[in-house]
């Protein structure tokens, strides 16, 4: 989900209470803060030797030691909080959306939106952990691995002496 989206799902339910949830039954305490929104420009190289760029809005959240409210933030207060980062930084439409959390149960991490739900008077984000993708397999290459699986321990070997995996072949 792109910052955009992101935003646009917030106007359009001022009036709702926000809430994440980080797991499956899991959910952020409602006494939680927006502690900051950070913008993260990437420039990376893959395996293939291939450049990629693009750019990250990363919203933290943080759980108070104790709880103290009830109820959780209004998305109205949320759309507050971003407004004066944007005031100050501009943020990417088009940036990829992360939320960064983490409590005493669970381990701090960036999740990604994988959806965005009204129930009752609430407006849940449903987070999840975001995975690792090779980008030569995105860009149509076999990144070195047979297409039949498993993969035999001989294979393994075999792969990880042919020179396939040299920058600039287009995979991994």
């Amino acid at each position: 989900m792109n910052w955009q989206t992101f935003k646009d799902q917030l106007t359009a339910h001022k009036g709702l209470a926000l809430q994440f949830q980080y797991a499956e039954g899991q959910w952020v305490d409602a006494s939680y803060h927006i502690t900051e929104i950070k913008q993260a420009p990437i420039t990376s190289v893959d395996c293939g030797g291939v450049m990629n760029v693009w750019t990250e809005v990363v919203m933290q959240l943080w759980e108070p030691t104790t709880e103290g409210n009830n109820e959780a933030m209004k998305v109205e207060k949320a759309l507050a909080i971003i407004n004066v980062v944007e005031k100050a930084m501009p943020l990417h439409p088009a940036a990829k959306v992360k939320i960064e959390f983490g409590n005493q149960r669970f381990d701090t991490r960036q999740l990604i939106p994988k959806s965005i739900n009204i129930v009752g008077n609430d407006l849940i984000v449903d987070l999840r952990p975001d995975t690792v993708q090779c980008k030569a397999i995105e860009r149509g290459g076999s990144c070195g691995t047979p297409e039949v699986e498993p993969v035999t321990k001989v294979q393994m070997q075999n792969l990880a002496a042919s020179s396939c995996c040299t920058p600039g072949s287009g995979c991994c």
